[in-house]
């Protein structure tokens, strides 16, 4: 089975209704998955299978546990390829979050990454919290998690400041994986456009 075909079968089962409610849908599970390629501390593979489905799915069998298990193995795989590469990020949905945030893809891709950071958080803010901060801020005001702090209201009602800061993600991206995986080529710290 080639890799496309591994991937629409993934982001059936992944889309589809019978998981969990708070398992990770195709979208949401590619910002998890980023999260973890770009992660200070790795995270063991058990361990994040698990969590990104919140409860073991309902397998038709054993057969198709190996099949979307590795399916996610893969796309980690592929992620963290196009990190390591000098290209910017694609990610799987649009950089807007459009008229209603909370239905967008985006958010949903956001949301999946912040996931993935709360598994290791502590290691992901311990040498350098200021720096890290600062380039995950676009992630963490387009998940929509934090805007019950005043700061995060305060950037949400700014249409424009968020749209820019949006578009910066891929950018943040390498920016993020530079610093924990290659701290030698640490990029100059992206300057927050005004």
């Amino acid at each position: 089975m080639s890799f496309a075909e591994q991937l629409t079968r993934l982001q059936e089962f992944l889309d589809s209704d019978d998981l969990h409610e708070e398992a990770l849908d195709y979208v949401a599970a590619h910002g998890y998955l980023t999260a973890l390629c770009v992660s200070p501390e790795p995270v063991e593979e058990r361990e994040w299978i698990d969590a990104l489905f919140a409860e073991p799915p309902h397998y038709q069998d054993e057969a198709q546990r190996q099949d979307i298990e590795q399916a996610l193995v893969q796309l980690k795989a592929r992620i963290a390829q196009q990190l390591a590469s000098d290209e910017d990020m694609e990610l799987p949905c649009d950089l807007d979050l459009g008229e209603e945030p909370d239905l967008s893809d985006l958010r949903g891709w956001c949301i999946g990454f912040m996931e993935g950071v709360f598994l290791r958080e502590a290691a992901w803010f311990e040498n350098a919290e200021d720096e890290v901060s600062e380039l995950l801020l676009p992630i963490m005001v387009g998940s929509g998690l934090f805007e019950e702090q005043p700061e995060f209201d305060e950037i949400a009602a700014d249409r424009d400041l968020v749209d820019s800061m949006i578009e910066q993600i891929p950018e943040v991206l390498t920016a993020l994986y530079l610093l924990f995986q290659a701290p030698e080529e640490k990029p100059s710290l992206l300057k927050p456009r005004h």
